[in-house]
């Protein structure tokens, strides 16, 4: 769903979202009273945002497991799996994994990072599970929300251009929960993506995304992005901000053909047929999904979230005293 103007564009919302507005916000409040959290027998890290839509937490959940396994430690991945069919289902999630059965972000986890992950409706049984499988600690890949599950560290991912938008509960605004949520979390880790002109405010840790390589989906050597400077490429993105996939390439001087799509689109064949045999560059949650009709000249865009290394100081050492 595309999130409407109002959200982000500073102008009043209709009065029947601000009267809904009021009535989700009760609701929320009583089913977090409500809630009795369940501890797992191991550490559990959520990480997440307060608004609806992408914020960079898949970017930020690849960075956060990836650490801790250079850090010895055995992380496993708990998510919901968005959009997914069978969604009362259980699942273990491969690379191979269709992404309709596991959602398009757990795939991608996977494939990125060798960890074990799992969706499941019930952050519960899912973190039960990582943990018989061998798992030392839980992320959880969007999980603020969901209480039921007792929660160790918290670290909400707040995107540097949008960020709270008009600040108003769903549906006069973009968010989930009030602004004042933030105050609660662990770490604040501000996403700027390719910008240069973004800076973090006090008590926010700024997570640069960077991209610097094409790779062919019918696999082959990886390409540099230099190669595609100074060209056309269709570029496709899915994701909750697709302008921020656009300006990355417009940023290593490729001259972007945008095609955006809904959040968590499903794509089939003829969403790719552009009339033109110009490159296609995607994002890679895109990426996970095309395989099956992907050309030859059909590339993924990988991207890694860097962030200052005193941030992986204060969060190693957070986690230190759990285990």
């Amino acid at each position: 769903m595309k999130a409407p103007r109002y959200w982000f564009d500073g102008s009043t919302p209709p009065l029947h979202a601000r009267l809904l507005a009021r009535v989700y916000g009760a609701a929320a409040g009583l089913r977090q009273r409500w809630v009795r959290p369940r501890k797992a027998a191991r550490p559990v890290l959520v990480i997440g945002n307060l608004i609806a839509g992408g914020s960079g937490k898949t970017p930020l959940t690849i960075a956060v497991v990836e650490r801790l396994q250079a850090e010895g430690w055995t992380p496993g991945v708990a998510s919901r799996g968005y959009g997914r069919d069978e969604a009362g289902t259980p699942r273990w999630v491969e690379p191979v994994t269709d992404p309709k059965l596991a959602g398009d972000e757990p795939v991608l986890i996977a494939a990125r990072t060798g960890a074990k992950v799992r969706v499941d409706a019930d952050r519960v049984a899912a973190a039960k599970a990582l943990i018989a499988a061998g798992c030392d600690i839980v992320v959880c890949d969007d999980g603020l929300q969901h209480r039921r599950l007792q929660r160790d560290v918290e670290i909400e991912v707040i995107d540097g251009k949008r960020r709270y938008g008009n600040g108003l509960l769903i549906p006069a605004g973009p968010m989930r929960e009030p602004a004042a949520r933030s105050a609660e979390v662990d770490f604040r880790v501000l996403n700027i993506g390719s910008a240069t002109d973004v800076e973090a405010a006090f008590g926010e840790w700024p997570m640069r995304l960077d991209a610097g390589q094409a790779l062919p989906l019918l696999g082959g050597r990886a390409l540099p992005l230099a190669r595609f400077r100074g060209q056309r490429v269709h570029a496709v993105a899915g994701i909750g901000d697709p302008e921020r996939f656009f300006a990355t390439l417009r940023g290593h001087g490729i001259a972007v053909v945008p095609h955006a799509f809904a959040d968590h689109h499903r794509y089939i064949a003829e969403d790719l047929r552009f009339g033109s045999d110009l490159p296609v560059l995607m994002t890679e949650k895109d990426a996970v999904k095309c395989m099956r009709f992907a050309g030859e000249r059909h590339y993924s865009v990988p991207v890694s979230g860097t962030l200052p290394e005193a941030f992986w100081i204060a969060l190693l050492d957070r986690l230190a005293k759990l285990r």
